[in-house]
């Protein structure tokens, strides 16, 4: 039997596609610190399941496809509290970000059009371009030099008739990086200089680090009718399998081309959408908490790299991943020959390989990403096994090549 050509071309998912490795090492009786997946071990705030247990109606019937009133204004009464005006009708209820990324992609692009986006970026967006058909073209960004964008002239080089819009993840993943004003001064001249949208990736708002002030793309007014921002409850509220997020955009018109794609699969369901209102008026000392909480975890993390020899990363100012450069031949390999020959009194340690991050071909073949997702004592325990780890690796090599 034939399959399609998008198929065929798509990747399998570099967080995902090492699992049958753990399996097999778990199976013989290793224990893993999974650093590999973005999967918080925060709790769900309570108020997500006791809101849908007192959830009471004799039919659960279809919610409407921009989704229900009260989560949308529950969104809406959180963008303003952030200086974002959003109102519920610039609100669409998604399944998740990951569907609001594909909504933002059908309704700008047609086959072969083209959107830039800063490489290293999250794996999936490489899936969903590819499933509709639209080429991503990278904008590089080097761990030596904080993953930050390249100069103006650089990236409008890569801008062809077929650009479409801009995507950036802020704060990133795999990097953590957050970037500056100018950065993001320097994003909205060329949308506008170009006609281009700026999709943004905001689904990691609340965390930053050092004091670091945040800016969204929902704070520039001049590019208001071309900022479309994608969001979700996962990793804010520690909700990943609640799978509600939203896109959100100023542009009427924009919007009404989303709704027919919104309609086209029904909706969201209907009691996820309960727990999802409840969530949002969750106390902000929560979020507060949390945020302290990563900084703890971050700080941990980079500070064991930073003195491991050879390895190479950016202290990362948000979200909870750092992307690593390490003195190895092959990440991917590492990471295998971690799971299957290598432990320390019966322990290992998963990250997710570099290249799956990146659309060039031939980079992020030394690198490796790590999420800091689990308590700080088995962070440490964590670094000392990796630390043992490239100390043994027959493939290790002098230092991190930089590419």
């Amino acid at each position: 039997m034939k399959f399609s050509e998008r198929v065929l071309a798509m990747q399998s998912s570099p967080v995902r596609r090492l699992l049958p490795y753990a399996e097999k090492a778990k199976a013989k009786g290793k224990k893993i610190y999974p650093l590999n997946i973005g999967q918080p071990d925060i709790k769900t705030p309570p108020s997500f399941l006791e809101s849908i247990r007192n959830f009471s109606q004799d039919v659960i019937a279809y919610a409407t496809s921009q989704g229900n009133n009260d989560l949308r204004d529950a969104m809406s009464s959180y963008y303003k509290e952030f200086d974002i005006p959003f109102e519920r009708e610039d609100i669409i209820v998604t399944n998740g970000g990951s569907e609001a990324l594909l909504f933002a992609f059908m309704t700008i692009c047609d086959p072969g059009d083209e959107i830039l986006i800063p490489e290293p970026f999250y794996a999936n967006y490489n899936a969903f371009a590819g499933c509709v058909n639209v080429k991503v073209v990278p904008i590089t960004t080097k761990a030596e030099e904080g993953f930050h964008l390249p100069q103006k002239e650089e990236i409008e080089a890569l801008v062809t008739p077929r650009t479409r819009a801009i995507l950036v993840a802020n704060p990133g993943n795999p990097t953590g990086t957050i970037y500056t004003a100018e950065e993001m001064d320097v994003l909205a001249d060329l949308a506008k200089k170009h006609d281009l949208y700026i999709i943004a990736d905001e689904v990691y708002r609340e965390f930053v680090y050092d004091g670091l002030k945040y800016k969204s793309f929902g704070h520039m007014p001049e590019i208001a009718d071309r900022v479309v921002i994608v969001d979700s409850v996962s990793k804010r509220y520690s909700a990943c399998g609640a799978r509600i997020g939203c896109i959100a955009c100023k542009n009427r018109d924009f919007m009404a081309q989303v709704l027919k794609l919104a309609q086209g699969r029904l909706c969201v369901p209907t009691l996820e959408q309960v727990g999802a209102t409840a969530l949002y008026s969750t106390p902000k000392s929560y979020l507060e908490e949390v945020n302290k909480e990563y900084q703890s975890r971050r700080n941990t993390l980079y500070n064991a790299l930073k003195k491991m020899p050879g390895v190479v990363c950016a202290e990362p100012k948000g979200a909870f991943y750092v992307m690593v450069k390490l003195p190895v031949d092959d990440a991917e390999k590492f990471i295998i020959w971690m799971l299957e020959e290598f432990d320390v009194n019966g322990e290992t340690v998963m990250a997710s390989a570099g290249e799956g991050f990146y659309a060039t071909p031939g980079l992020g073949k030394q690198e490796f990403r790590l999420a800091y997702v689990l308590n700080n004592e088995d962070l440490v325990k964590a670094m000392d096994i990796l630390k043992a780890g490239l100390e043994a690796y027959p493939g290790r090599i002098e230092s991190a090549v930089a590419q």
